[in-house]
């Protein structure tokens, strides 16, 4: 019997995603894509979960599109079928920014391609000494830009560095990508992965709606046509919150000095 391409596990509150083709670099087919997006997108419904934490088997996170899978339907010459499979991959990179849950990535080996667009669609990046991240798509007869990789990087390291690793298709080593602020923590995988629960534990301390309100202002905050935009968004997110049960918990618990007992409606 096949291996599953996706692998979900579930830790009370907390989804453990792991891509799971490590003979193929966890490269993305058609499955799998499909895996990705249904799993991202149903988050929008489910209050259940709280945090996700995407990982990968084997020796790198995903080094893209698999090409050999795709050579053999080639999409050349019917640009529908070449949208359809552009729409696969691209569906994901949205449903992974819309869902309400923060995600954290641990990054090993490579991240190529598609797999360069689903670690930058984490809200957190935690990488190994030994990873590389790269915007492949040029290599291949494309445009370096494809996927939300051109939003990312110029939001994430500045037009020009984000211009040298599209246009070159350029890999960024782990020192340079925590000296830029692109990954949060280089680190062993086996410390990567304590990490990435110590953040989701401090995540799962926070009230279960002011923690989707702040991804969802956070990735607002990037669009915002202006400060005054920012802070109005920001001003009816936390007058939004006040009118709750988990304000008035979280305040509680504070000045009573213990732990906060958040009760949420599934």
């Amino acid at each position: 019997m096949a291996e599953p391409n996706l692998l979900i596990d579930w830790d009370g509150p907390v989804a453990r995603v792991t891509l799971n083709r490590p003979q193929q670099l966890n490269a993305l087919n058609a499955a799998l894509a499909a895996e990705l997006h249904d799993f991202f997108s149903g988050l929008v419904r489910d209050r259940s979960t709280r945090v996700v934490i995407l990982q990968a088997a084997g020796r790198s996170f995903c080094c893209g599109l698999d090409l050999k899978e795709q050579l053999v339907q080639p999409v050349h010459g019917d640009a529908e079928a070449a949208l359809a499979l552009q729409h696969s991959i691209r569906n994901i990179i949205l449903a992974m920014r819309r869902c309400p849950q923060p995600i954290i990535g641990i990054v090993q080996g490579a991240a190529s391609g598609g797999g360069l667009a689903l670690a930058l669609a984490c809200d957190i990046r935690l990488m190994t000494p030994d990873a590389r991240m790269n915007a492949a798509f040029i290599k291949v007869g494309l445009t370096g830009c494809d996927v939300g990789v051109s939003y990312f990087l110029n939001r994430m390291v500045g037009a020009s560095v984000a211009a040298e690793l599209i246009l070159t298709g350029r890999f960024i080593d782990a020192t340079r990508a925590v000296g830029l602020g692109l990954v949060s923590r280089v680190d062993t995988l086996q410390q990567l992965h304590e990490e990435a629960r110590a953040l989701a534990s401090d995540m799962l301390a926070t009230s279960p709606l002011g923690l989707r309100l702040t991804k969802d202002g956070l990735n607002h905050a990037i669009d915002g046509a202006s400060l005054e935009a920012v802070i109005a968004l920001e001003d009816r997110q936390q007058v939004l919150c006040t009118q709750t049960p988990q304000f008035v918990e979280a305040v509680s618990a504070f000045v009573e000095k213990r732990v906060p007992n958040y009760v949420q409606k599934i």
